[in-house]
């Protein structure tokens, strides 16, 4: 049996364990991220504050770059929590989209092909967010071991975090370092799922459209029927419709996530970049080098995702007019060619993902992340 979603098993599993996959156990899902969540957030404020208080910079530095994607993920918890019914509505379409191609042999195996790229895709980069955590984890126990045979610092924890308790004794502190490796492990596959899940949502629009090019090719063809032009003409009218539809849906879910995607990559692309040049300058060794640049690496394809989202929506959607421009057109009539002229003008407005409603999702806007990442770390040298 071939596949009937969009969706993969490991993106249902952790849309499912967030609390916003229909389901009966939403509710105690969304309390234990919000304890988890909150706690965490807690310990590493404090710490920010201890920081500033010792006028630390480069540890008030590298304690924001890891703790600002955790607020983001607090963020975008919230927002998806509140926009539970437009996910309904998302999910429904997708169903809708499925059962409506399961006449057709072809949009089967369109949609399929879409469905098995979204699934390597998924597993792709929810496996590189998991390999980013376990480099990360395994450069802070070798640093850690070092520093034991040296006895210069104390041991380094996964996250930095200002506790209410002592925790540099054993047992205790191989429990919070346990803690916070399952935490850490446990928030990138998160971040890495909703990642997956916008690129899974274009890849369904992707699909649609095909077929909806695919359609607009045959209706003009010298196989189409006469008999069955109208009820052709209105399937390929409601599937753009639809398209339309879905897409400003998903652009409505991911509006303002966008937007604190775009300012939170910002400061913590220029926290990592700085932190990497001062190890560089202060030769602390290649083992915090290694750090934050697998931290860095993993920053950076969070804002490359959703940029090339957007890209590759903004791009698909014009697809639409070049299908019904290169339809042959004019070997029908001009009342059944009319059609066309509709859709091109439809399809002049492109499909896009926005920040915040104001500005589209593209790959000069992840060039001008970077940019402005790049000035900020200037500014911090100059402080340091």
């Amino acid at each position: 049996m071939g596949l009937t979603t969009t969706v993969s098993p490991l993106v249902e599993f952790g849309l499912r364990t967030i609390g916003i996959w229909p389901g009966s156990y939403n509710i105690l899902y969304r309390a234990f991220w919000t304890i988890t969540l909150g706690l965490a957030q807690t310990f590493q404020l404090r710490y920010i504050a201890a920081c500033i208080q010792t006028a630390n910079l480069l540890d008030l530095v590298d304690s924001v770059s890891t703790t600002l994607p955790y607020s983001l993920l607090c963020l975008k918890l919230i927002i998806l929590w509140q926009n539970k019914r437009l996910f309904n509505n998302i999910l429904i379409l997708m169903s809708q989209d499925w059962r409506n191609c399961g006449t057709t042999a072809i949009n089967v195996r369109i949609m399929t092909s879409k469905a098995n790229l979204s699934h390597r895709c998924s597993l792709l980069i929810i496996g590189v967010y998991a390999m980013a955590v376990v480099v990360y984890v395994s450069v802070i126990m070798e640093y850690n071991t070092i520093g034991k045979g040296s006895d210069k610092e104390e041991n380094q924890l996964f996250l930095k975090m200002d506790f209410p308790f002592v925790y540099e004794f054993s047992p205790v502190y191989e429990i919070v370092m346990f803690v916070q490796f399952v935490q850490l492990l446990s928030n990138a596959s998160v971040i890495g799922m909703l990642d997956a899940f916008i690129i899974t949502l274009v890849l369904h629009i992707s699909g649609q459209i095909d077929i909806v090019c695919r359609g607009l090719l045959e209706l003009f063809s010298k196989d189409c029927e006469s008999k069955s032009y109208k009820d052709a003409k209105s399937a390929i009218i409601r599937r753009h419709q639809n398209v339309i539809a879905f897409s400003d849906n998903v652009e409505s879910l991911f509006s303002y996530i966008a937007l604190m995607q775009f300012l939170t990559n910002t400061l913590v692309i220029c926290c990592i970049a700085f932190v990497i040049v001062i190890t560089i300058n202060a030769n602390k060794g290649y083992i915090m080098l290694l750090k934050s640049l697998f931290f860095y690496i993993a920053i950076t394809l969070e804002a490359f995702i959703f940029c090339f989202a957007g890209e590759y929506l903004s791009n698909k959607s014009k697809s639409v007019a070049n299908a019904a421009y290169e339809a042959i057109w004019y070997d029908v009539k001009p009342c059944e060619s009319r059609i066309l002229l509709i859709l091109i003008l439809r399809s002049q407005k492109r499909l896009t993902l926005t920040i915040g409603k104001f500005n589209d999702l593209s790959l000069k806007v992840f060039a001008s992340i970077l940019k402005a990442s790049a000035s900020s770390v200037s500014v911090l040298l100059a402080m340091s």
